[in-house]
């Protein structure tokens, strides 16, 4: 078993993803306020996701790089709308920000089908990000009660993106799959699964 010689972006990608998820479903709760959302929006699901999305690029996994770019930039963007509210500059109202996450949802919808094709854990992450998404429009859009089971389901997808970071880990330190991601949803793609989420510490 040779060596690894790189680390994989995927660990910090889906660390960031799934903690900045988790905070705004906390406050999406009632049990804490914009700050932190804000601030590791910023840096943790912003920043450190467009950084795992460039390191994925240069491993050649056009999911990983689209997928932690872009929600790099959601992160940055709606902390950017958050901050621009608080101070009055361009201020958004609940639809503005509905039709923000209706684009989202577009694009998340994209991901999922291609998600399908990798393995089971991250069929599922995607099937709950998308509804996730689907409950905060009809939330933003007149149906304000969505937002408390739109919390509850991307809880779960938070924690399953920690389940696939943890899957990654745990692979490169104990050398066999201690989490198991499962098969494709759709058809088989081992070489997808390979890329994007073992890279290079499944082959460690």
């Amino acid at each position: 078993m040779a060596d690894s010689t790189t680390g994989n972006p995927a660990v910090v990608g889906l660390a960031g993803f799934g903690l900045t998820t988790l905070i705004l479903q906390f406050h999406n709760l009632g049990w804490c306020g914009v700050g932190p959302i804000v601030a590791l929006g910023l840096v943790f699901g912003g920043l450190t996701q467009l950084v795992a999305g460039y390191q994925e690029f240069k491993a050649g996994n056009n999911f990983g790089y689209s997928a932690f770019c872009s929600y790099g930039a959601f992160w940055i963007a709606l902390s950017v709308i958050l901050l621009m509210n608080h101070a009055g500059i361009y201020a958004s109202s609940t639809t503005d920000i509905g039709w923000f996450l209706v684009v989202w949802t577009l694009y998340t919808a994209i991901l999922w089908v291609g998600a399908l094709r990798i393995h089971l854990a991250m069929a599922s992450t995607f099937t709950l990000l998308l509804a996730g998404f689907i409950l905060l429009d009809l939330a933003h859009f007149g149906m304000p009660g969505m937002t408390t089971l739109a919390a509850i389901v991307l809880i779960f997808c938070a924690l399953n993106a920690w389940y696939m970071m943890a899957h990654a880990i745990l692979f490169q330190v104990y050398g066999k799959d201690i989490l198991p991601v499962g098969q494709p949803v759709v058809g088989g793609n081992s070489k997808a699964k390979q890329q994007v989420i073992a890279g290079a510490a499944e082959s460690a």
